[in-house]
């Protein structure tokens, strides 16, 4: 769940650089076509059928995927990288109702307290009037003044998102139960070719020599990141591994001041904050049931 987070805030790096020219969908084909190659190397390497038993749920798993993906990189073309990715992980939340109505997981306090914690930080960098008048003037007084609230189509496109992101989370915790991690890595890109190949055959653009370069570690960290959750969500329960995941807050907010020089505003740092609470919260190793019992 680390080697996702830190692969998909590069992901949003190279996102960010292609400036909003390239369509969305065109980015999301870029992606498919990367990562697609990529999975067809390794299923061959690892001498699996990559079709699968449950294909109708891999086919969801994949075209939720790629609605989830067209509203992230959206988000990302239209806000700053640390608020967009902030928004983003709503996911957790999300996630747990999900896998409590879907899949009877449990979700134990420290999941719910690191969920509550993503929550506020989202209310406070929405700028609400109560919050900025609690937290505005401290965070003010070491980061300077508040900026400007964020675009409402930007914000919306973050949450829808993250609420289907979440939706494809679960699905990978049911697949889990038959598939091989590297199968249900291979539907999403398939998948996504299918869905954005008609749109982008319709009004294409030429991408220039940097931009290549920039779709191209698109592809590349999100199949990294893409194993890197399908594995970590095989081996935890949902909530507790996508809430892990809050650590690619403070590697957007780093890189969005490093490459694209956004300053850290008050709303974002300590709105950032709040998540990495949540990130040490879920990491806290879970006692043994017996002692649970006990």
């Amino acid at each position: 769940m680390i080697s996702s987070a830190l692969s998909f805030s590069l992901m949003g790096v190279c996102v960010k650089t292609l400036g909003g020219r390239i369509p969305v969908t065109e980015v999301v084909l870029a992606r498919s076509l990367v990562s697609l190659l990529l999975s067809v190397v390794m299923l061959r390497q690892a001498g699996l059928n990559p079709w699968g038993q449950r294909r109708w749920l891999l086919v969801l798993r994949g075209v939720i995927g790629t609605a989830a993906l067209l509203c992230v990189f959206a988000a990302l073309a239209r806000l700053p990288l640390a608020p967009a990715t902030v928004l983003q992980y709503l996911q957790p939340t999300f996630t747990a109702l999900l896998a409590w109505l879907l899949l009877r997981e449990r979700v134990g306090p420290r999941v719910l307290l690191a969920a509550v914690l993503g929550w506020l930080a989202v209310v406070l960098l929405s700028n609400p009037a109560e919050l900025s008048g609690l937290f505005g003037p401290v965070a003010s007084l070491l980061l300077g003044q508040r900026s400007e609230p964020l675009p409402l189509a930007g914000v919306l496109l973050a949450l829808a998102g993250a609420l289907l992101s979440a939706c494809a989370y679960v699905s990978v915790r049911a697949l889990g139960r038959s598939e091989h991690p590297l199968v249900i890595v291979f539907y999403f890109p398939l998948v996504g070719l299918v869905l954005t190949l008609p749109a982008v055959l319709i009004d294409p653009v030429l991408p220039t020599g940097a931009e290549w370069l920039a779709l191209l570690g698109v592809g590349l960290f999100t199949q990294l990141g893409q194993i890197g959750i399908t594995k970590g969500l095989l081996g935890l329960p949902a909530a507790r591994a996508t809430a892990m995941s809050y650590g690619q807050v403070p590697l957007a907010a780093l890189w969005g001041w490093w490459f694209f020089q956004e300053p850290l505003d008050p709303d974002t740092a300590m709105a950032a904050v709040l998540v990495l609470l949540a990130t040490l919260l879920s990491l806290r190793p879970a006692r043994p049931a017996a002692a649970e019992d006990q």
